[in-house]
């Protein structure tokens, strides 16, 4: 068609491109309004100023190739308008386009229009997920979402399915950017056809309409704002309308309806005598009519549709037909593979008049013939020329006729008068032209469909405030099984809660939260359902939460003996602050309400102490305050600890070393001599230190403590060979050690306080093997140190025999060739020396026993211990032992090691004393003094006091809890050496 010359020329050649084919709504609109601009304000007559009508095309389709849609505007306009086979477009041309990888916010609503120029009607179809191509884009985007959200390195190899409330809440979305899609058709078209695949009424369609009417009256001040300034007419501007809607509905048979056949020209057609005689309409006119009877009396009674017209989000003829029912099937052409295997079969084997007609057509006529082979296609104009008429029906009339009979009405400015009623009161109709309508059109496009407002800075593509506050007015239409699972959620949550709260105490710990929230949960799950089920069980947690951080929280502090604080939430004080239990939160130091009795330094006086939450009242100040009742006088062995030389000093950064492996203990414990005829005197710890040169976790030594007369007659040469302790290197006066010196800790750093003491209570006399220790808390017969006979002087063959005043011993060997090893009354008083020995513990009730071996609490009746303390010495002792008396409950009593009792005797000998711990199982550190050996003075009473608790920088080592675990707490073999001078 030649477009008309003038300033009109562009808005006619977009009109022109419109009717060629299908193209985006939103590129006519551009384009026109282009046009518009680019004219002026200059006139003429032209296409533009074309009076157009304007029909909607909306609904859903089969799950088959081929559009209904599509295809209905094709029979209208009987032509081939939009092709067969849809092409995939991997941008969506309309709508607010999402970001590459977000479903969620994409919009696969498409709007296309077709104009046709000989009828003046514009024909807009809307595509969305209810159509099979737009369903398929969106099942595959959220397949790729699910598969960048797996990643390469899912262990099942196949993308994890979204949850079930993301699934439901994405397609809901979609949904809901359907309505807005819908909206503006009802906003801008005169006409509107419902497409259905089936030939029964979707119910669903009346809470579609309803939320569509709800949803315009919200955003009606938004459309009026959006097109006051455009050139249409006053009611068009207060209504946000040309006119109210006629709503017309294409119903698809897909061969549900079967219909007798009518008798062929051999066969009599009276050869069914029973049958009844033909009825007046035929069986597809009599499902019309029950189809609107049926879609009528759901609207009134659901007041879609109202007696005022202008009211209703859309009307219905009341003296026309506004259903009509489409004949097809898979056999009839709906299946596009099928149809064009059957037209290709029908093109080869052409007639003779179809021969001579055929190279001469093209356009309408070609498309008319290209039809001619099926004789019933979906959404086609069949023949009004049917054989029925002479069986007495009313013939049926086509898709066009039945479509044009509204559009005429349109075209003629006679306009809608579907109002009924008494008083019905007349709607308004404007029958616009193209450019105007283009105006009015693309402003409540940008409203609706992309999202602008009034602000410039709005973003396209974004729903403006306003827009996003009335889409919620949807939620209460469409999205029934969210409505239904918060319902059924909001009654779950009481029945939670009760859970929660059933058995608490008033203040309670994490833990206890977390158990009481895991049941809350299951009797949560028991009964929500739906795809609120996630939200309300946040709202649950939350609660939980709440109720007890509302004055329900128990302190988190466990002590050292891994006892909860039973204070609530709190605040300790500061330095110089005094404790206030009426704040909020209060300031108080922590308590367990445990407490326990112990012992001093020395041993000789016990007091009550309270369980201990930091190491320095642990370890440290308890027995400050009874040094200065008891032990204050007695003579110490201090420990070197940290010296500042600044007036900040600063903790040490958990830089922890890890320990030696136990793979090169092993090596070395292999290479330990066996054999009585080699050095065994310097321990395996100093062997350790002087090959490897570190600080690290030192193997104890199985001889060390030993009575051998070969090891302690050698070990004099090399006492020279001393590994240099720690106090022998320099250590830092800028940073100190948080913890205890342990194996993994920093080297050459020291703690501000020594969580060890050792204590010399008298001479060697002061202890009396006949009686024991005279110290409160012992249990009875169990405070006696073991004997521990340590050879200082070896005879040798060529020193002549034995003097005449020393007897020999019975069975015994003559002098010259007994062994070095053996002892007896043979030899002389001085060549044996006798030290004294005792390990401690001490349980929490203060009360103590000797162990004369691992697990073997002593017993003497009288007279003293005759059991020597080789066997203890030589062993690994155990750190926690099972109480001698225990309570009356099920749970077990532990007495911890808590002192090493050594009695030097006056004699030419030196001890050596390396105390090393480790408080649990690997990788648990060995701890042991800022001394790592610390040499005894003779002729003394010492007690060495071990440490209350072991702390490092990484929390409390804390008792066990089973005792199965005994063996791994333990005091490492070696712990005393005796040298001879």
């Amino acid at each position: 068609m030649p477009l008309p010359a003038g300033p009109t020329g562009a808005a006619a050649g977009a009109m022109a491109a419109a009717a060629v084919g299908p193209v985006s709504l939103r590129e006519l609109l551009l384009s026109a309004t282009a046009a518009a601009e680019g004219s002026g304000a200059a006139t003429g007559a032209g296409a533009g100023d074309e009076e157009v009508c304007v029909v909607g095309i909306f609904g859903k389709t089969a799950l088959q190739l081929c559009s209904e849609k599509a295809a209905l505007v094709s029979t209208v306009c009987d032509r081939q308008v939009f092709p067969l086979f849809e092409q995939e477009d991997p941008e969506l041309t309309d709508g607010a386009p999402g970001q590459e990888g977000e479903p969620a916010a994409k919009d696969y609503n498409q709007l296309q229009a077709y104009y046709s120029q000989e009828s003046r009607v514009l024909y807009l179809v809307l595509t969305s997920i209810c159509d099979t191509p737009q369903l398929l884009r969106a099942c595959g985007d959220l397949a790729a979402a699910e598969s960048r959200e797996a990643g390469p390195g899912h262990p099942s190899g196949a993308p994890a399915p979204l949850p079930h409330a993301e699934a439901h809440e994405f397609w809901k979305h979609q949904e809901k950017l359907h309505c807005l899609s819908l909206l503006y058709l009802f906003s801008v078209c005169h006409i509107l056809l419902l497409v259905h695949p089936t030939c029964s009424f979707d119910i669903t369609y009346d809470r579609v309409f309803r939320a569509l009417d709800g949803l315009r009256q919200k955003v009606l001040p938004s459309l009026k704002a959006a097109i006051k300034d455009c050139p249409v007419g006053k009611e068009w501007k207060l209504n946000c309308r040309p006119c109210p809607p006629r709503l017309l509905f294409l119903f698809q048979l897909n061969g549900a309806l079967k219909v007798d056949p009518l008798p062929g020209r051999g066969q009599d057609p009276c050869g069914h005598l029973e049958k009844p005689p033909p009825k007046k309409h035929s069986p597809k006119r009599r499902l019309q009519h029950a189809l609107e009877d049926q879609i009528y009396r759901i609207f009134r009674k659901s007041r879609v549709l109202t007696n005022q017209s202008i009211n209703c989000l859309f009307t219905v003829p009341a003296n026309q037909a506004f259903v009509y029912i489409v004949a097809g099937g898979a056999q009839d052409g709906d299946d596009p593979v099928a149809m064009l295997l059957d037209q290709l079969r029908n093109n080869c084997t052409m007639r003779e008049t179809d021969s001579l007609l055929a190279p001469t057509l093209s356009g309408p006529r070609r498309y008319q013939m290209m039809r001619h082979g099926r004789q019933q296609l979906s959404f086609h104009a069949e023949s009004s020329s049917s054989s029925s008429s002479s069986s007495g029906q009313l013939v049926d009339c086509t898709l066009k006729e039945f479509l044009w009979q509204h559009v005429e009405l349109v075209l003629s400015k006679k306009g809608f008068d579907d109002s009924v009623g008494r008083n019905p009161q007349p709607s308004h109709f404007e029958l616009p032209t193209y450019q105007k309508w283009v105006a009015a059109a693309l402003k409540l496009y940008e409203v609706t469909i992309e999202g602008k407002d009034d602000d410039p800075t709005s973003l396209t593509g974004e729903l403006s405030s306003k827009i996003m506050g009335s889409i919620k007015v949807l939620e209460g239409y469409l999205d029934i099984d969210t409505k239904f699972s918060e319902n059924r959620c909001q009654k779950a949550l009481p029945m939670a809660h009760s859970a929660y709260q059933s058995n608490l105490p008033h203040n309670y710990t994490m833990t206890v939260h977390k158990n009481q929230l895991a049941q809350a949960l299951r009797v949560y799950s028991q009964h929500a359902r739906g795809p609120a089920f996630h939200k309300y069980a946040m709202q649950l947690n939350e609660d939980c939460y709440k109720f007890w951080s509302n004055g329900h929280q128990l302190c988190e502090e466990r002590s050292l003996t891994d006892q909860h604080c039973v204070h609530k939430f709190h605040l300790l004080p500061k330095a110089g602050e005094k404790p206030e239990a009426d704040r909020n939160p209060p300031v108080l130091y922590h308590n367990s309400r445990a407490r326990s009795t112990g012992a001093c330094n020395c041993g000789r006086k016990q007091a009550p102490r309270d369980d201990p939450f930091d190491i320095k009242a642990a370890n440290y100040d308890f027995y400050q305050l009874l040094e200065e009742k008891c032990c204050g006088k007695l003579e110490h062995i201090n420990f070197p600890v940290f010296q500042p030389s600044t007036p900040d000093p600063a903790p040490a950064r958990d830089e922890s070393s890890p320990a030696p492996p136990e793979a090169e203990i092993e090596k070395l414990k292999e290479k330990e001599p066996q054999t009585q005829g080699e050095s065994t005197g310097l321990s395996l710890a100093l062997s350790l230190g002087q090959s490897t040169g570190s600080l690290g976790t030192y193997p104890p030594d199985a001889q060390g403590g030993g009575d051998n007369a070969e090891s302690h007659g050698q070990s004099g040469d090399s006492k020279s060979e001393k590994r240099p302790s720690l106090v022998d290197r320099q250590a830092s006066t800028v940073e100190y050690l948080p913890g205890m010196l342990h194996s993994n800790c920093p080297k050459g750093l020291l703690p501000k306080f020594s969580s060890w003491s050792l204590v010399k209570l008298g001479p060697a006399k002061a202890y009396n093997f006949h009686t024991g220790l005279d110290q409160q808390g012992f249990i009875p017969g169990t405070n006696y140190l073991m004997p521990w006979d340590i050879v200082i002087r070896t005879r040798t063959e060529d020193e002549g025999d034995l003097d005449t005043n020393s007897w020999p011993a019975p069975n015994k060997a003559v002098p010259g060739k007994r062994s070095a090893v053996v002892m007896g009354r043979g030899r002389r008083r001085d060549d044996i020396a006798r030290a004294f020995v005792g390990f401690e513990y001490e349980d929490a009730r203060g009360r103590r026993f000797m162990c004369s071996g691992p697990d073997k609490v002593m017993k003497v009746m009288g007279g003293g211990p005759k059991e020597s303390a080789i066997k203890a010495l030589n062993s690994d002792m155990p750190l926690y032992i099972l109480s001698s008396t225990q309570g009356r409950g099920l749970k077990p009593h532990y007495a911890q090691f808590m002192r090493l009792f050594v009695v030097v005797p006056d004699a030419p000998l030196q001890i050596t004393l390396t105390p090393q711990v480790q408080p649990g199982p690997p990788p648990c550190p060995v701890f042991y003094p800022e001394k790592q050996e610390i040499t005894l003075p003779s002729d003394g009473l010492w007690v060495l006091r071990f440490p209350y608790a072991y702390v490092t920088e990484r929390g409390p080592c804390f008792p066990p809890k089973e005792s199965q675990q005994l063996m791994s707490y333990k005091v490492l073999r070696g712990i005393l050496k005796a040298i001879t001078q």
